[in-house]
């Protein structure tokens, strides 16, 4: 039987795998940070819809190309409506982010927004950094430089 870890990492892959978005709620959350752990985590909610999300994804894919091997990981969580889901999944697969690719189902929005951060009022683009530990040290609210975003993960190494 597998572990809510394991569970929660083989239906990202899965839904990778058919080019489709996880969903992710306010229980998922802390179990895909979870699922993380010993990694640098950047975890970038966007839309479709969000020009500034949009435009910062490149960089961010490259931020991880970049420092993977010494273990930078991308998330990204979309917060697009579930008709726009096929939209999300097809910008992710053509701006090459290797995932794992969630989308937010919260079954209370205000809720899993004080979830991830407090001081998230939700609007996007936002950016969190978490240490190897799950500890998140960093969030960008707004349209970010990739070189702060380089930056403060390159502490963390």
């Amino acid at each position: 039987m597998l572990k809510p870890l394991g569970l929660v990492l083989l239906m990202a892959s899965a839904a990778l795998a058919q080019g489709k978005l996880a969903p992710v709620d306010e229980a998922g959350y802390p179990k895909m940070l979870s699922a993380s752990r010993g990694k640098v985590l950047l975890v970038d909610f966007w839309a479709t819809y969000c020009k500034p999300c949009r435009a910062e994804t490149p960089a961010l894919v490259a931020i991880e190309e970049k420092l993977k091997a010494k273990g930078v990981k991308l998330i990204m969580v979309s917060a697009d409506e579930p008709e726009q889901e096929a939209a999300a999944a097809k910008f992710l697969a053509g701006a090459r982010v290797n995932g794992p690719w969630f989308i937010r189902r919260a079954k209370d929005d205000d809720r899993f927004i004080n979830l991830v951060d407090p001081k998230w009022n939700g609007a996007l683009p936002a950016l969190f950094l978490y240490d190897r530990s799950g500890r998140k040290v960093k969030a960008w609210f707004g349209e970010t430089a990739a070189k702060d975003v380089e930056s403060a993960v390159a502490k963390l190494l």
